[in-house]
């Protein structure tokens, strides 16, 4: 009975102590409410503030620990400015910070508002609203490609462009992509930005078909879209050496080679009587004209068959020049103080990719992150041996002033199509070093040597570049890969776009597609693979999108679920017969995402290059319709599939 009636009398007073706890949890409950209010305000504009306001005390930790400023990209994967403690991002989608020895500027996104502040602006600013005050070091391209990064892209059309190209133009003639107007191109020589202007090159033969040798020719740029003909800059049998071949440029800031601060210099393969030397060109006019160096050749061939395509790269944190020369199956690495005295450093080998061409070598941040910055070392090759032919292979690694080691002995391809060869990147010396580091650009010459010398094109002949690429390094199935995307600049091309769906796909066709008018456009497609049967129609596998020339098809691109892979095929031209080669389908691991692929396909008359699931892989292609009618069709090779979305967006002509 005690026990019983201390049991009774205890309830009371157990009763008062949950009611205290409840009390206590909904005081708490609506503490932690108010904080969460504080800390995430409703309103845009104050959830801006507060994210930048936290990287306005990061950068100010950073830097009294550190003694520099930091960097951070939430979406892209810098985290350099967190050290160890988390900023506020909470109701923010994107966040960044880009930084350079006297300052920083961040900005955040939210929705279609983004929101700036800086080291010399502590005031929050809409983009468009008003310019940032900001270091010096910090250039307004920087900035530009900051908020590109976020997502605000420019549309506005491209100077000088048309919704057409010229009236006239020849069946094959692109309307976007990088051609002469008559005889011969082939390789492109890398890009440099002096004086608010892009200088690119490309290996050019006024004498084709007759005459043989090829020299320099010159574009100019503002905007690495629109290009400005700028004849020929260095030109071939002038100096005794032979006739002008692949190299590339520098701009010497420091006036190392004593041709005086920020000269241009060329340093290039000449050929003559079958032997190849290197030479050094330089520009003091800002790379509209070169002189030949009165110590040329500035290397000797060693009694080599195949000694070309150097290609130099400053080593800063070796204080050197670097360059990478193709030596049949082997790269050789050389040094230099002052880009004319060469000192031969070590050699990297690799059989069963033929002869080795157009090397190239640079750093990029895997994932976004300055922590895993890592080394890229690429050149053209034959893959004849594992069923592709011609591209560009690299290999991830380090670089320690005097050997490349790479991570992985397997190379990785670059684009998987027929045509994508004797590529070029680069980055863009306006921006920060963190910028430069998270992604460059690359273009290719859109041909293949199998038959080059054949194509359908009358008025020129040597096919034509790419479409600028963003490169990035990042993780795809557990390894570090070059992901390609379209250059954003591409979307100052850009029409009035149009979309459809979600259809169903048949054995006989999509209901819906849009009408295509004129040969240059860029298409988006996300298909999916369902799950049960679709009007009785089956489960499919294989997709097929088919560009057709009346009623002639005359390429595909397919992506079959069941293996995860894309591909593509090409018919024969009307006029000509360019080989088996050209026919062979072109096929790439892609697997699919959440059962789900991403295709964006930039179509220009005479060629096709597919970007799947955000530019994992890419394939390049020429291809040539038998008349200027066009179409397309998508259909499944059995069974349904679904289309959930496809947008047709036409592009301008920059002719």
């Amino acid at each position: 009975m005690m026990s019983e009636k201390l049991k009774l009398t205890s309830l009371p007073g157990k009763r008062n102590f949950w009611i205290a706890v409840a009390a206590a949890a909904t005081v708490l409950v609506a503490v932690v409410a108010f904080i969460v209010s504080v800390q995430t305000p409703d309103d845009a504009e104050s959830r801006a503030e507060t994210a930048l306001a936290s990287v306005a005390t990061a950068q100010a930790d950073f830097k009294t620990s550190r003694g520099t400023y930091g960097s951070y990209w939430l979406a892209g994967g810098d985290r350099t400015l967190e050290a160890g403690q988390p900023l506020h991002a909470a109701g923010v989608e994107d966040l960044r910070s880009i930084n350079c020895a006297d300052g920083w500027v961040a900005a955040a996104r939210i929705g279609s508002d983004i929101f700036l502040r800086s080291s010399l602006d502590d005031t929050t600013k809409t983009a468009g609203a008003g310019e940032v005050r900001r270091p010096d070091c910090i250039t307004p391209a920087a900035v530009d490609a900051m908020l590109s990064d976020l997502g605000r892209i420019d549309r506005s059309p491209a100077p000088g462009t048309k919704p057409e190209r010229p009236a006239g133009s020849s069946q094959y003639r692109p309307s976007y992509h990088i051609t002469p107007e008559r005889d011969w191109m082939n390789d492109p020589q890398r890009p440099f930005f002096l004086n608010g202007l892009w200088h690119y090159y490309y290996l050019y033969n006024a004498d084709h078909p007759q005459g043989n040798g090829t020299e320099w020719y010159h574009l100019s740029s503002k905007d690495l879209v629109t290009w400005k003909d700028e004849g020929v800059a260095i030109q071939k049998y002038k100096n005794g050496l032979g006739d002008i071949e692949t190299g590339s440029t520098v701009v010497d800031h420091e006036n190392t080679a004593g041709f005086g601060k920020d000269a241009v210099i060329s340093v290039l393969t000449q050929q003559d009587k079958g032997v190849q030397r290197q030479s050094l060109f330089y520009s003091t006019d800002g790379g509209f004209t070169f002189s030949s160096h009165q110590g040329n050749p500035v290397m000797e061939n060693p009694g080599a068959e195949h000694w070309r395509d150097p290609k130099i790269v400053r080593d800063e944190a070796n204080g050197q020049w670097l360059m990478i020369l193709a030596e049949g199956h082997k790269l050789g690495m050389y040094t230099s103080k002052d880009l004319k005295s060469w000192r031969y450093a070590s050699g990297f080998e690799r059989s069963g990719l033929g002869t080795l061409e157009c090397p190239d070598l640079f750093q990029l941040d895997v994932d976004g992150d300055p922590a895993k910055r890592t080394w890229v070392l690429a050149a053209s090759a034959n893959g004849s041996e594992e069923g592709r032919t011609t591209g560009v292979a690299y290999w991830t690694g380090s670089w320690d002033g005097t050997t490349f080691t790479p991570a992985d002995e397997k190379h990785q391809w670059m684009d998987a199509g027929s045509d994508f060869y004797a590529a070029v990147t680069w980055d863009d010396p306006r921006l920060t070093e963190g910028q430069r580091l998270q992604s460059r650009q690359a273009l290719g010459w859109v041909n293949n040597w199998d038959y080059a010398r054949k194509l359908p094109t009358e008025d020129w002949q040597g096919g034509m570049d790419s479409i600028v690429r963003d490169i990035k390094l990042k993780t795809v199935d557990g390894k570090p890969a070059l992901v390609s995307t379209p250059s954003k600049s591409l979307a100052r091309l850009e029409g009035d776009p149009s979309s459809s769906g979600p259809e169903t796909i048949t054995p006989d066709g999509t209901a819906g597609l849009p009408s295509l008018p004129g040969g240059a456009y860029r298409l988006d497609l996300t298909i999916e693979r369902t799950t049960k049967a679709v009007d009785g129609g089956g489960d499919g596998s294989e997709a097929l999108l088919q560009f057709a020339s009346g009623e002639a098809i005359f390429a595909t691109v397919g992506y079959n679920f069941q293996d995860g892979a894309a591909f593509v095929t090409r018919e024969q031209p009307a006029a000509g017969d360019l080989g088996p080669l050209f026919t062979q389908r072109r096929t790439v691991s892609a697997p699919a995402r959440n059962g789900s692929v991403d295709l964006t396909v930039y179509v220009d008359h005479s060629s096709i290059e597919v970007f799947v699931n955000g530019g994992e892989q890419t394939l390049t292609s020429l291809v040539f319709p038998r008349s200027e009618e066009r179409d397309i069709k998508l259909v499944t090779g059995g069974g349904n599939l679904t289309l959930k979305s496809l947008t047709h967006t036409p592009l301008r002509s920059t002719r």
